[in-house]
């Protein structure tokens, strides 16, 4: 969607905050009144860290090493996958409720519960509270490979804005080349990046995503310490439970690169920032990276949006069976 108003600006705002591990009541909660709070700043658009609800296990292994599992572990997935929500579900529910009570558009990342599945996934919601889609993280990093399942292409979603679309790519999926190619096709407008990844280098590749797409990068990550965990599950990092796990970053950044607020990395905050959408065509003068500056005749990408399920049903076996019962 092409903005063309002269005046085209929008409130946005990442939320900087720790989620309440384990707990999917009190993560919901939690969310509930900061989008609240950041709607009162003004902000339109709103976007929560990687598995707010309900928490990204930091500093967790789940027992695991090559070949082996232990029952504590088994026990710790346990946990994690009851937390995980439903989507839809009554959780999504409460969170359409905030985004229409906000009147804001909702960017948040939850664990997705899917049979015995759990996936990390975003949620959009519209400012009418609707539910306008999700996508689940294709690339799970290193260990969250054990306990996150993968996305599919089905998956990668733009939803519509009065503002330009808004999209998100999740933590290290921002490392996948072809992935931010696939959204920068869509002509995301509004790039969320909600991630787990509080190094000093992220924001360098944050200013490199938003230059890259020409588009705007609102990435949101977790404060947390230790003692946020519950004694159920075992931490191994941190010295004491006053040990700060994630430390934040949080950060707003403009399409020329420039950064319109944070980093910030000194606890819970609400960033805020008024976007001019304008900014988005004035960079596309010099640089379209699928179209004025590609070069097709040499390089192509073939997305697959189709859905991978492991199990599908010939709907005539389908119908014979209804009618056998």
């Amino acid at each position: 969607m092409a903005v063309t108003k002269s005046d085209a600006n929008v409130q946005v705002a990442v939320v900087q905050a720790g989620a309440v591990p384990f707990d999917t009541r009190g993560c919901v909660d939690k969310a509930i009144r900061l989008v609240a709070d950041a709607a009162a700043a003004g902000a339109k658009v709103i976007v929560f860290p990687e598995a707010f609800i309900p928490g990204y296990p930091k500093g967790l292994n789940y027992g695991l090493v090559v070949g082996a599992r232990d029952p504590a572990g088994r026990e710790e997935f346990r946990l994690y996958l009851d937390a995980a929500i439903d989507v839809p579900g009554p959780e999504t529910a409460r969170l359409g409720e905030a985004a229409a009570a906000a009147g804001s558009y909702l960017v948040i990342g939850v664990i997705e519960r899917d049979i015995g599945t759990c996936y990390c996934t975003v949620l959009f919601f519209g400012p009418e509270g609707a539910l306008l889609g999700k996508h689940r993280k294709l690339m799970p990093t290193a260990l969250e490979r054990m306990i996150w399942g993968f996305g599919d292409g089905s998956t990668l979603t733009a939803v519509e804005s009065p503002y330009g679309r808004i999209g998100s790519v999740i933590c290290w999926e921002n490392y996948m080349p072809m992935l931010r190619m696939a959204m920068y096709s869509k002509n995301v407008a509004i790039y969320c990046a909600p991630t787990a990844d509080d190094r000093d280098t992220w924001l360098a590749s944050m200013r490199h995503v938003a230059l890259e797409g020409r588009c705007f990068v609102l990435t949101a990550c977790q404060f947390l310490r230790k003692h946020d965990f519950p004694p159920t599950v075992r931490v191994s990092l941190g010295d004491s439970g006053d040990a700060v796990l994630m430390r934040g970053g949080s950060a707003i950044v403009s399409p020329l690169g420039k950064v319109l607020a944070g980093p910030h990395f000194e606890g819970e905050t609400i960033l805020t920032a008024d976007l001019d959408l304008n900014e988005i065509g004035r960079g596309k003068f010099d640089f379209d990276v699928v179209g004025h500056y590609s070069r097709p005749d040499v390089f192509r990408l073939v997305v697959n949006e189709a859905p991978m399920a492991a199990v599908t049903w010939n709907d005539a076996e389908r119908r014979s069976r209804s009618n056998d019962a």
